[in-house]
C-alpha cells in the first residue's frame, strides 16, 4: 500500500487535473472562503494553511485580502515547490514548512489568527482529531477562527458507505484514467476517516471551541465546510 509521502510524490498530476477541472468544487469552496475572510478576519491576520499542498486555491482567495503573514505546511517537497510560486502574488511574508502538521501543531508557539484545513484532517482517526481540535483552541486568540473542509458521512453511513458514494462518481471524473481513479480510492481505503456532520460540529465544541457551524455541503455531497471560533 502507498504511504501518503508516495502518494502526493506520484499523484501531484493527477491532483492538479482534478482542481483544474474542480471536480471537488475547490472554486465553491475557496470563495467561501475568501467572503468569510473579508468579513471576519482582522486586518493583518497571520493565516496558516494546514496540508497547504500547492496552495494553488489558498494563494487566489487570500489574493487582496487583508493578509498579514502566510504559513503553509505540507509534508510534500514537489508540492511546496509549487506553493512558492504559487504564493508570489501575495504582498505579505510567506512562510512555507516540511512538516508533519501534528507534529507541527504540537510544538507551536507563534501568534496565529486563522487556521485553514482542507481535506486532510480526515486522515486522522476520531481520538486524534479531537487532540489537534484542541490545540489549535488553545492556540488561537478569541478573535481567531479555525475552519475546514473536509468528508463527511451520511449519518448512519459507514466509511464504507462514503467510499461508495465516491466510487459512483466515476463517470462524471472524464479527465481522470481509470489508473488515476484507482490511486485515489487506494489512498481513501489506507488512510480517510471521514465523520458525520454531527459529530465534526461535536468535536469542535468537545475541543472547547464555542461556536462551531456547518458552512457548506459541496454539489457532489461528499464534503462540507465547517467553521469553529470561541
Amino acid at each position: 500500500m502507498q504511504t501518503d509521502q508516495e502518494l502526493f510524490a506520484k499523484g501531484l498530476a493527477t491532483y492538479q487535473k482534478v482542481l483544474n477541472q474542480d471536480y471537488m468544487a475547490h472554486s465553491d469552496v475557496y470563495r467561501l472562503l475568501r467572503q468569510i475572510l473579508v468579513a471576519e478576519a482582522p486586518d493583518g491576520f497571520v493565516f496558516l494553511d494546514i496540508a497547504c499542498g500547492t496552495a494553488t486555491a489558498s494563494a487566489a482567495a487570500l489574493s487582496g485580502t487583508g493578509i498579514g503573514r502566510y504559513i503553509g505546511i505540507d509534508i510534500s517537497l514537489p508540492s511546496l515547490g509549487i506553493a512558492r510560486e504559487e504564493l508570489k502574488k501575495l504582498r505579505c511574508p510567506i512562510d512555507l514548512r516540511c512538516q508533519d502538521f501534528v507534529e507541527a501543531i504540537a510544538a507551536w508557539n507563534e501568534p496565529i489568527d486563522v487556521v485553514w484545513i482542507g481535506q486532510s484532517l480526515h486522515h486522522l482517526r476520531s481520538r486524534e482529531k479531537l487532540e489537534l481540535m484542541r490545540r489549535l483552541r488553545a492556540i488561537l486568540p478569541h478573535h481567531g477562527l479555525f475552519l475546514i473542509w473536509e468528508p463527511t458521512r451520511l449519518e448512519g453511513e459507514d466509511r464504507e458507505g462514503w467510499m461508495e458514494r465516491f466510487r459512483r462518481l466515476r463517470p462524471e471524473w472524464s479527465a481522470i484514467t481509470d489508473e488515476e481513479f484507482a490511486a485515489f480510492d487506494s489512498h481513501h481505503r489506507a488512510s480517510d476517516h471521514a465523520e458525520t456532520a454531527a459529530a465534526w460540529l461535536a468535536m469542535g465544541r468537545e475541543a472547547g471551541f464555542a461556536r462551531a457551524d456547518e458552512l457548506m455541503t459541496v454539489p457532489n455531497g461528499l464534503a462540507r465546510v465547517y467553521r469553529y471560533s470561541h
